[in-house]
């Protein structure tokens, strides 16, 4: 197969600013004399970087949607990019953007205007994933082989994300952000309310509607340094640190070998601004987390972009793509947000239980099977002829009891299957449903995959694992 080249985008609407980048990603045929087909992104470039703008709002509440569409209208008609132009992409709705009561009915309506497989998507682990990737902290971890973390710290929130070996080891989320307190005229002018609590249990001198205190914003930036710290296991964790959980704070009991930062606050810990230049506290956080010696005490590496870390992220690494033995009825893509149940199939043992477990996922999913829905599996690696056949069978006869006929038979697996057993359920298929086999995708339950337009010549099928949070 010819390269192939395919155009993305990333937009980010964040606490602070809204952004877009345009990248091309190459698609090429790498596979070797005498091996099992393999298609990969061989290189992707930034073709276009939009400028930053503050994410407008109404009263707070809302996402100004119109404006917000305007900005981004603005910026295809300057890149000259048309949304049919676009193969793949993702509009991420982020930190505490994403609280914002029409937060749903934006990403939805712009996902409708930006391109076919432009996902809308928000929550809090797929940002920092997107976040920690465009920062460079996941090459980092591959090139070096030591575990790196990066915290992306915006308005906000800051998303962290563990990587160890080039892929995603942890991550983790926290209501530690630049505009959690506002400042304007000298004035404070806004406090989240967890951050009116956590100053109140700590006695710091910080009010609505009155004179801001240098003393007491470097009080609550100290503060919130501390508690990164704690996040990355730096220092031992306090109560603050579950207070402040956004999700889920870091599971692996280990402590990163290096630690890169992304985000607004990123870049005031590279270079010098004024104290209160943005109408918040990320200044005086991004001196807080320089001067914290718990964090001295680790490498620090550069990152290699921060305030456009997320929307990199987005336009460049959101996309997997599948792998090229799979199997697909008839071209009835793309399909947007399906929800994944996951089922055990990993060793021969668990093919006569597939019935019992996809019984879990439809009483799991919908009362009367008629909801579209993906089936995860790891997958069994290199199964005989016979188990094959016996998979497709015990599937199809699962669907036939549990799913009406309309429902498609979509897998998701992550061993090198998906061809074989798609043949093999096509024999079986008597009542002609529409059956997509896709592999060399990981995903689990309660994740939701969007599924693209197959490409370069129908071989391969760009997909995008996402966790939708409103």
């Amino acid at each position: 197969m010819k390269e192939e080249i395919i155009k993305s985008v990333g937009i980010d609407i964040g606490t602070s600013t809204t952004q877009l980048i345009f990248s091309e990603m190459k698609i090429k045929d790498v596979t070797g004399f005498g091996k099992i087909p393999q298609t990969k992104i061989t290189e992707k470039r930034i073709v276009y970087r939009s400028n930053i703008y503050f994410t407008p709002l109404i009263e707070r509440e809302y996402i100004d949607a119109k404006r917000v569409y305007e900005i981004i209208k603005k910026e295809y008609e300057a890149a000259e990019i048309q949304p049919k132009d676009l193969t793949t992409g993702a509009l991420i709705i982020t930190g505490e953007t994403v609280k914002k009561r029409n937060a749903k009915q934006v990403a939805e309506e712009l996902s409708a205007m930006v391109g076919d497989f432009v996902v809308a998507t928000a929550g809090p682990d797929l940002e920092s994933i997107l976040a920690g990737k465009g920062a460079g902290a996941a090459e980092l971890s591959k090139k070096t082989g030591k575990v790196v973390a990066n915290l992306d710290i915006g308005g906000g929130t800051t998303n962290i994300c563990y990587f160890k070996d080039g892929e995603v080891y942890d991550t983790a989320c926290l209501d530690v952000g630049g505009r959690l307190v506002q400042i304007e005229n000298g004035k404070v002018t806004y406090l989240a309310p967890k951050v009116e609590q956590l100053i109140k249990e700590h006695g710091i001198l910080l009010k609505k509607d009155t004179m801001v205190s240098d003393k007491a914003v470097k009080e609550l930036t100290d503060l919130f340094a501390d508690i990164l710290s704690q996040a990355v296991g730096l220092k031992k964790s306090g109560k603050e640190l579950e207070y402040l959980k956004t999700n889920r704070l870091i599971e692996v009991d280990q402590i990163p070998d290096i630690i890169t930062f992304s985000g607004g606050v990123a870049l005031c810990m590279q270079e010098e601004k004024e104290k209160y230049e943005f109408g918040d506290i990320g200044v005086f956080l991004a001196h807080s987390i320089i001067e914290n010696k718990a964090f001295q005490r680790v490498i620090i590496e550069k990152s290699a972009e921060t305030m456009r870390a997320t929307v990199i992220g987005a336009g460049n690494y959101s996309m997997n793509i599948s792998g090229s033995t799979i199997e697909y009825t008839e071209n009835h893509f793309p399909i947007k947000n399906l929800p994944i149940g996951k089922i055990q199939l990993t060793k021969e043992e668990d093919i006569d239980f597939i019935g019992k477990e996809i019984d879990k996922i439809r009483n799991y999913f919908t009362d009367d099977g008629t909801e579209q829905i993906a089936i995860a599996m790891k997958g069994i690696t290199c199964p005989g002829f016979l188990d094959v056949q016996k998979m497709a069978k015990n599937i199809m006869e699962a669907f036939e009891k549990n799913f009406a006929d309309q429902v498609k038979i979509i897998l998701i697996i992550e061993a090198d299957i998906g061809k074989a057993l798609g043949q093999a359920l096509k024999r079986v298929n008597k009542n002609h449903r529409i059956i997509c086999c896709i592999d060399n995708i990981s995903c689990n339950s309660g994740d939701y995959i969007d599924i693209g337009q197959p490409i370069a010549g129908g071989k391969v099928i760009p997909v995008v694992v996402k966790t939708l949070v409103f």
